[in-house]
């Protein structure tokens, strides 16, 4: 049978690293425990809290929840359905699963829980406030922390009070890259199962692929490494507006294209990123697989899709603009098309630019402007 038995062995070996970090040190902790748990019961230590104490388990207060409710909206709607069907998962093996926002309160919870089991009932309900300050060392906490997927058993929580509970969490990061929340399962007095870690990881993958394309955008871009055909859950997910600006991308594209999180305020335009004209992308939409050079000089194969599969007008290059209109000649028109993008622009030559598909020294040139 494919499970890691709580054995007594393993559990003489969290025990142990307790005593250690517990009495202040922190020689061979590693091997009872991973580093990151170690660092989050000193740190719990460090806030004046003792492994002894009782945990209430407290909800936030009305008005805060209020606004959890109103911020974790798009968290939670797109969470739904990959839930619903995380709780068919686990069904038969009494592990729940629980979603909290960044803060580590909870936001949504599914599963078979049983309401008649008080260790059941504190953790799984909506404002409860789950963050290492409030319970200790817990995969909620930890995976906020470490902004990975974890798994913690048993005596590895840092309040004994917790030590019925085995949970696997992971990080769930919004279309902007910053983390969003986390995705908890969490089973009581049950039999270790390490896999779920896995389990819980392409969950929180999929929230994210869901969340990413419920969000307004024109294009959305499939992004693997060449050798691997787009079309899966290893895919990068990026998505365009119908100015080429990038409004979104799943942890994956991120890392492929080394993409910070988006700043307030900030957009990075598609030029930026790839190599070559950015409204090919729009252009190639629906057809074959493409493979893109990116400014890093590594090679991606793309996959574009139009949103809802309708057409998006994409402005022309300026040299593809006809030779005259009227009674003006090429050049005027060019003059007011690149006016007219930079007044949208307010001003900013380098977003007017890239809504052209042209470069500033063009922009400059044309206008007869003096370079920022």
């Amino acid at each position: 049978m494919p499970l890691t038995a709580p054995t007594s062995e393993r559990l003489m070996r969290i025990e142990q690293a307790r005593d250690l970090v517990f009495q202040g040190s922190t020689t061979d902790v590693q091997q009872g425990v991973s580093p990151w748990i170690a660092q989050s019961w000193q740190r719990c230590l460090d806030m004046g809290l003792q492994p002894e104490q009782h945990v209430g388990f407290d909800a936030v207060s009305a008005q805060h929840m209020r606004h959890v409710k109103e911020a974790s909206r798009p968290l939670v709607q797109a969470a739904q359905p990959v839930l619903a069907e995380l709780a068919r998962a686990i069904a038969d093996i009494r592990y729940f699963a629980i979603l909290t926002n960044a803060e580590g309160i909870v936001v949504d919870v599914h599963g078979a829980v049983d309401r008649q089991d008080r260790r059941a009932d504190a953790i799984a309900r909506v404002g409860v406030d789950l963050s290492e300050r409030s319970v200790g060392t817990t995969s909620i906490s930890a995976a906020l922390t470490e902004l990975q997927p974890v798994w913690l058993h048993r005596g590895e929580h840092f309040f004994k009070d917790n030590s019925v509970y085995s949970c696997a969490g992971a990080p769930v990061f919004g279309p902007d890259g910053l983390c969003a929340g986390m995705l908890d399962l969490t089973g009581i007095e049950t039999m270790e199962r390490p896999a779920l870690k896995h389990l819980v990881r392409r969950s929180a993958r999929s929230i994210e692929n869901s969340w990413l394309l419920s969000t307004g955008h024109a294009l959305v871009l499939r992004l693997n490494w060449p050798g691997n055909q787009p079309g899966d859950d290893s895919d990068g997910l990026m998505t365009l507006d119908q100015d080429g600006h990038i409004t979104g991308a799943n942890p994956t594209a991120r890392q492929m294209l080394s993409l910070s999180p988006a700043s307030a305020g900030q957009t990075l335009h598609a030029s930026e990123v790839f190599a070559s004209p950015w409204e090919n992308l729009f252009d190639t939409a629906g057809r074959a697989t493409q493979e893109l050079p990116l400014w890093s000089g590594l090679r991606l194969q793309t996959q574009a899709t139009r949103a809802g599969g309708r057409a998006v007008p994409v402005p022309p290059p300026v040299a593809d603009l006809p030779l005259a209109t009227g009674p003006k000649a090429l050049k005027d028109i060019q003059t007011d098309m690149i006016r007219q993008a930079v007044q949208q622009a307010r001003g900013n030559v380098a977003e007017a630019a890239r809504a052209l598909g042209i470069s500033r020294a063009t922009v400059y040139r044309k206008l007869g402007a003096p370079r920022q």
